[in-house]
C-alpha cells in the first residue's frame, strides 16, 4: 500500500492493484464499486472508517479489505440492471388463500345478485315511470 504526505498527515491510499487481487476482473471491481457506493450513498452501513473518504474510495477500500461479501453485492447489481423482474413463485398457502377468497366473492355476488336485478328493472321502470307521469299531466 502507498502512503502520501498531506499537510503532514499520512493518508491510505487505496490502489486498484489491491483490489484486483480479490476482483480480477477490472470492468466487474468497477461495477462492483459502482454499486457499493450507491448502496453507501443510500444509507448502507460501512464496514470500514470513514476517514474523510468519499464513497467511491470507501466501495474500493471494502473490497481490497474483504469487508463486504462481494457475491451479495454482485445479486444487488444484476437486479438492479434487470429491466423485467419475475414475479415471484406463489407458495401453496398462499394459493389457497387465494382459491378461498375468490370463493367467498363468489359466494357474496351470489348472496346480492338480487341488487343488479333490481338496478336493472328500476332503469326499466323508470323511463316507464317518466312516460306514465307524462300522461298524467296531459289529462
Amino acid at each position: 500500500m502507498y502512503t502520501l504526505e498531506f499537510e503532514s498527515k499520512k493518508m491510505a491510499r487505496v490502489t486498484v492493484e489491491d483490489c484486483i487481487l480479490k476482483v480480477p476482473n477490472r470492468f466487474e471491481l468497477v461495477l462492483l464499486a459502482a454499486q457499493r457506493a450507491k448502496n453507501i450513498s443510500a444509507g448502507a452501513p460501512l464496514t470500514v472508517e470513514q476517514d474523510r473518504d468519499k464513497n467511491p474510495v470507501i466501495a474500493l477500500r471494502e473490497i481490497a479489505e474483504e469487508t463486504i461479501n462481494l457475491s451479495e453485492l454482485e445479486n444487488t447489481l444484476v437486479t438492479g440492471m434487470q429491466k423485467f423482474v419475475k414475479e415471484e413463485d406463489v407458495s401453496a398457502n398462499e394459493e389457497e388463500d387465494m382459491k378461498a377468497a375468490d370463493a367467498e366473492l363468489a359466494a357474496l355476488d351470489a348472496e346480492f345478485s338480487y341488487i343488479n336485478d333490481t338496478e336493472a328493472a328500476v332503469e326499466q321502470a323508470g323511463s316507464f315511470e317518466v312516460a306514465e307521469v307524462t300522461e298524467a299531466n296531459e289529462e
